[in-house]
C-alpha cells in the first residue's frame, strides 16, 4: 500500500506514525511493556480493578501518575513547553523524594 501513496503521503503517514508511536495511554504502555494488570497492581499494593480504574482515568494525581510509572520501571517527567523550548517542571520530583523518606 504505501508503495501506492505520494511521496507526501508516505511523509504524512510516517509523521503520524511517529506521533501514535510517542503519545501512548497507561494501557498502552503497559502492554507494550508486556506487565499485566495484576502486575501493576502487586507493584502497587492495590487490586486489579483498581489499575484497571486508573488506566481509563483521564485525571488524576501527579503522585498516583509517578507511582504508576514507576511500577512500570519508568520514570515520570513534567515538562511544560513555551514557543517550541522545553522547561522541566521540578516540583514533582520533589514529591517523589519526599515519598521515599
Amino acid at each position: 500500500m504505501r508503495n501506492r501513496m505520494s511521496d507526501d503521503a508516505r511523509v504524512k503517514s510516517k509523521a503520524e506514525a511517529d506521533r501514535l508511536e510517542e503519545e501512548m495511554n497507561l494501557a498502552d504502555v503497559r502492554r507494550a511493556l508486556k506487565l499485566s494488570q495484576d502486575e501493576i497492581a502487586q507493584a502497587l499494593d492495590i487490586g486489579q480493578s483498581s489499575v484497571a480504574k486508573l488506566e481509563k482515568r483521564a485525571d488524576m494525581y501527579v503522585g498516583t501518575l509517578r507511582r504508576f510509572i514507576e511500577a512500570m520501571g519508568g520514570e515520570l517527567e513534567i515538562v511544560a513547553r513555551f514557543d517550541g523550548r522545553a522547561i522541566k517542571i521540578r516540583n514533582f520530583a520533589d514529591l517523589a523524594e519526599k515519598a521515599d523518606k
